[in-house]
């Protein structure tokens, strides 16, 4: 008796202790995406007695950052919450429970289709058996006759050919039927397989929460559940839409900002609200680069020496992180100007070091890894035209549109999908553009624009009567005609070689002279400017003489 008593009083005690257990179904409300990772609110609704509880949540992802999770709620009356705990089991998901009964319907479906094709098989097989003897039996006639056994009459041979003929004609509709059969099942199993896979699995990882709290009176609660998850990400997008205009017509360009959202954290997000947090993807150009061109003495031979030691581990770590840190400074250094949004899709917020749109409406973001694209503005720019060309790498000229970002919006970082005159023409990259900043815009070949390059002197000799030096003379002719109805302005980009040593002299020749010296900080890169009128031509001499002791080798650059 007294063994009975304490256990019930144990009883009481621990039920008193931990309080009663209660089990929650929670579903997404709202995420915020960030470049790497997304932080994930969702909400659950319980009632309580008044006493200790313990709400079970079982919903969250497996993925889900323990270190991450923290409980918020508002009750309709007292509500202390006290420890959250957390932890990964294998645990039955609500959606699959609900879809045990058609996986048993299935799984029963599939092993019926499979005894039928068991049958038509045995069926298939008496064709194939009934057609052997058929075939032996037609091989009578050919067989000479015993002569213990009475002589067939031709009317018995009538008969047994016809019964050839029949029996043959039902043996080939019973395998025809047989095989017909066989692909219809065939077909009808594989189906069946699909919808099975496709089914959720009946136990998967997942994340339990168990949330202790302390009701001062029986009240109805509604909890929010945040926690980190990081395979999960955004990346701005760009639709740049030109029209070029005509004569009488100005150029337009419009600017559509997207996002494409992508997530495999173990969960669907359906119908949430998404808020998308800054990030700076990069992405590719259009028009050829040109680099510095240096010019200098070819090394004399000299003694090899032994290896040298290697760095020291920690020299050699910081200089790996160095570029990672000058990012990062040069980040901190220029931080987003906090401005408010205007008229636009998405309500943008921003602070000293990042910016967050918020995706008006819901959206439905699968599990899958599928990218979801959101609009989140759309605004008109008017763009200034002008072509840019290489020619000593690409005699075509680039269509380029500057752009000038208004004051107030902003550009992130990301890809551009760039269309001329409703053409798809292809992709660039958009940098980070604040408010004033402009940038220029590819949209690939402009044919109204002709360009032809020509060498019109490549050649080396010797100077000097007494002390001679060698001498490299080159010089180039660039002709550029304007095709367009209207003027536009074009720019010529070169190189000459940098020399790198006081011995070694690098002149200009030609008629034409550079507006533009070291283009983006360059050594050696030139720019030749023209303002062309329709059907206006232009041609650019230029050229270089680079000079060196003749005792001496030298070597060009890349």
């Amino acid at each position: 008796m007294r063994l009975v008593l304490a256990a019930a009083f144990w009883a009481a005690f621990c039920l008193n202790a931990f309080g009663a257990q209660v089990s929650a179904d929670s579903t997404v409300d709202a995420v915020t995406v960030f470049l790497s990772g997304a932080e994930v609110t969702r909400l659950a609704k319980v009632h309580l007695d008044k006493g200790e509880h313990t709400i079970v949540v079982r919903d969250l992802p497996a993925g889900a950052v323990p270190g991450s999770i923290r409980v918020e709620g508002r009750a309709t009356g007292k509500l202390d919450i006290g420890s959250v705990d957390s932890a990964t089991k294998l645990l039955q998901r609500a959606e699959s429970e609900a879809t045990d009964a058609q996986r048993k319907v299935l799984e029963s479906r599939i092993q019926t289709l499979k005894d039928q094709k068991t049958t038509v098989a045995a069926q298939a097989q008496a064709a194939k058996t009934q057609k052997k003897l058929i075939s032996n039996l037609a091989q009578l006639p050919t067989r000479p006759a015993s002569q213990s056994e009475p002589a067939t009459s031709v009317d018995d041979w009538t008969k047994i050919l016809g019964f050839i003929t029949q029996a043959s004609a039902d043996a080939g509709k019973l395998a025809l039927d047989a095989e017909q059969k066989t692909r219809d099942l065939d077909r009808q199993i594989a189906d069946a397989n699909v919808q099975l896979s496709s089914l959720a699995p009946a136990r998967t990882e997942q994340t339990e929460v168990r949330i202790h709290v302390i009701a001062q009176s029986p009240l109805d609660a509604d909890l929010s559940i945040h926690y980190q998850v990081p395979d999960a990400h955004w990346a701005p997008l760009y639709d740049a839409r030109l029209v070029t205009g005509s004569k009488t017509e100005p150029p337009k360009l419009s600017l559509d900002r997207r996002a494409a959202v992508t997530q495999r954290s173990g969960e669907d997000w359906t119908g949430v609200t998404i808020a998308l947090s800054t990030a700076r993807p990069t992405d590719g150009s259009s028009a050829p680069d040109i680099e510095s061109q240096f010019v200098d003495f070819e090394p004399e031979p000299k003694p090899v020496a032994g290896a040298a030691p290697p760095p020291a581990p920690t020299l050699m770590a910081k200089r790996a992180a160095a570029p990672e840190n000058d990012a990062m400074a040069e980040l901190l250094e220029k931080p987003d100007v906090p401005v408010a949004a205007e008229e636009t899709v998405a309500q943008l917020k921003t602070a000293p070091f990042d910016a967050t749109f918020e995706v008006p409406g819901r959206v439905t973001v699968p599990g899958t890894g599928e990218a979801k694209r959101v609009l989140l503005s759309s605004e008109d720019i008017e763009p200034t035209l002008a072509c840019r060309s290489v020619p000593k790498l690409d005699t075509n000229a680039y269509l380029y549109a500057n752009i000038k970002i208004a004051k107030g919006t902003p550009l992130l970082p990301g890809t551009v999908y760039l269309f001329r005159d409703g053409t798809f023409v292809g992709t660039g990259d958009m940098p980070l553009l604040r408010p004033g900043e402009d940038h220029d815009l590819g949209f690939g070949v402009d044919d109204q624009v002709k360009v032809k390059h020509a060498v019109l002197e490549d050649k080396r000799g010797e100077t000097g009567l007494i002390s001679t030096s060698h001498v490299d003379s080159r010089n180039f002719q660039v002709n550029v005609k304007n095709m367009h109805e209207r003027a536009i302005d074009v720019r010529i980009l070169d190189r000459v070689p940098v020399s790198q040593n006081d011995d070694i002299k690098v002149e200009a020749t030609g008629r034409a002279s550079p507006e533009v010296q070291d283009v983006d900080a360059k050594r050696g890169v030139i720019a030749f400017d023209a303002h062309l009128e329709p059907d206006e031509e232009k041609i650019f001499e230029y050229g270089y003489r680079v000079s060196w002791p003749a005792a001496k080798s030298i070597v060009y650059g890349p």
